[in-house]
């Protein structure tokens, strides 16, 4: 008999519990729909987070560290979905942890991430970052490669943004790729390649003479040249 009642008693109280739960959950469903309503990004985070604590689910998990990457939290993001390379990770997942990785300054770690993207998805977009990001790593050879199908496939409505300046500018993705292989070429030897390399860095800048780190590196490579010995 008292074994009974306490089977009553626990059976009572996961009635109870998931009654709270399922009052919780409305809870937080209404107040996460109001957050985005009212366009509170950190109200429509700590809705989310309390729902995936709730009921967790892997694409609540993606979308709460993809609203950190948006707003710049990059070390929560990472730390909502991890660090490591997943087989069964979805693509927005593979895409955050890549995207963050970068903006921390962590190359080695990234190129994995947009490695896999590349895999799943090839596009232009992906090539640049993975040439820039091999560049930084100095492997040429795979830079270069990616470098060579972003010039073979891009179109020339694509553009690039970028946000070394004070005020960010865009230009064609291509004058992107041609930046890119000036300075690979001057990396695959720095005493003989520079004329090379500044070549690619003027095709780049005749696409777009706004651009600023095309126009800059052209500058520090024409620096490097030796100057000719003057006459007595």
């Amino acid at each position: 008999m008292k074994n009974l009642i306490l089977l009553v008693g626990i059976a009572f109280s996961f009635h109870v519990q998931a009654q709270n739960n399922q009052e919780l959950l409305k809870h937080y469903e209404a107040y996460y729909k109001q957050m985005k309503a009212q366009g509170d990004m950190q109200g429509i985070i700590n809705g989310l987070t309390h729902l995936n604590i709730l009921s967790p689910s892997a694409a609540r998990q993606d979308t709460l560290a993809y609203l950190y990457m948006n707003e710049g939290k990059f070390v929560q993001a990472l730390n909502t979905i991890g660090v490591d390379l997943m087989a069964d990770d979805s693509d927005m997942a593979v895409e955050i942890k890549a995207v963050s990785l970068k903006s921390l300054n962590q190359p080695k770690l990234a190129v994995k991430q947009f490695e896999e993207l590349f895999k799943r998805t090839q596009n232009v977009t992906l090539a640049y970052e993975l040439a820039e990001l091999y560049l930084q790593n100095q492997n040429l050879e795979e830079a270069s490669k990616q470098v060579e199908y972003g010039l073979l496939h891009v179109q020339d409505n694509m553009k690039k943004t970028y946000y070394e300046s004070q005020q960010p500018y865009q230009v064609p993705l291509k004058a992107g790729f041609l930046y890119l292989k000036g300075l690979i070429v001057f990396n695959q030897d720095k005493e003989t390649n520079i004329d090379t390399a500044v070549t690619y860095l003027e095709q780049a800048l005749t696409m777009a003479p706004n651009f600023n780190l095309a126009y800059v590196s052209r500058n520090a490579l024409l620096g490097q040249k030796p100057q000719p010995s003057k006459k007595d």
